[in-house]
């Protein structure tokens, strides 16, 4: 028996080794999920984290200034610190007007976002190269609603957590391609919503929302997309939206596709 539970032991090691190699991408999907190998933990919820890697979006309808005043808050699950988007500025849901973005520019990349919204109708955004918004928008289930492309795909509202508890937006996306100054590709993105696959490769078609939106909203009315670089976006619109946990990490999809 001694010998045959050695022969069993490498067999053993290796069907854990291959468990843990399939279970370990799971960590990184969902709320809580720690930042993958080569990203960049971007807002850790702390107001050292946001003025060191954020900056306001100076758009048409710019109507703050640096330092951000978007408010320190408190996680009401968990504890500790996390940022709110309830800026001043923003109040009445002018968005564009307090919008936070990234110092850093990217193209394509793997983001992680989670939110907590704490009233009804509680409305945010997240921007794609503050340009192609994943909606957070409470109790809206259309193309404009909770967890969708915006105006592009409907709404994955069935896996929303509700007010009071954390979302996580898990993504891929994959930036517009231009050859010799036109633009030959449209963007991509596939989107896991609290740890469920709900948008696989969609296409976006153009910026939504005119030039208070983001990076050529107003350009040719969304559809003349650039090559300008573009950070990511979260949006003020007046509303106590909460925000911990972000992370980004900065891909070259080549030829390839966001599925993941």
């Amino acid at each position: 028996m001694k010998n045959a539970t050695l022969l069993l032991l490498p067999l053993t090691l290796f069907i854990t080794a291959c468990s843990s190699e399939q279970e370990a991408p799971e960590s990184h999907i969902g709320v809580g999920a720690k930042p993958i190998a080569g990203a960049e933990l971007v807002l850790d919820g702390t107001r050292t984290s946001l003025d060191a890697n954020w900056e306001y979006w100076e758009g048409p309808r710019f109507n703050s200034e640096m330092p951000i005043k978007w408010l320190d808050a408190e996680d009401p699950v968990d504890g500790g610190p996390v940022i709110s988007a309830n800026d001043p500025a923003a109040a009445g849901g002018k968005y564009g007007s307090a919008d936070i973005v990234t110092k850093q520019k990217y193209g394509d990349k793997r983001v992680h976002v989670e939110f907590l919204i704490t009233t009804e109708g509680g409305n945010s955004g997240v921007y794609l190269q503050n340009r192609y918004e994943i909606q957070v928008l409470d109790g809206n289930k259309t193309k404009h609603g909770m967890g969708a492309v915006i105006n592009e795909t409907e709404s994955p509202y069935h896996a929303y957590n509700g007010i009071g508890t954390w979302n996580a937006y898990d993504i891929t996306f994959k930036a517009a391609r231009f050859k010799d100054g036109e633009l030959v590709e449209k963007p991509l993105v596939t989107v896991y919503f609290n740890g469920e696959k709900v948008h696989e490769n969609v296409t976006i078609n153009k910026v939504w929302g005119g030039e208070n939106s983001g990076l050529d909203g107003g350009n040719d009315n969304g559809f003349g997309i650039t090559d300008r670089p573009g950070g990511l976006k979260l949006q003020a619109e007046g509303h106590d939206v909460r925000y911990r946990n972000v992370w980004i990490k900065s891909l070259d999809l080549g030829e390839g596709d966001t599925d993941f």
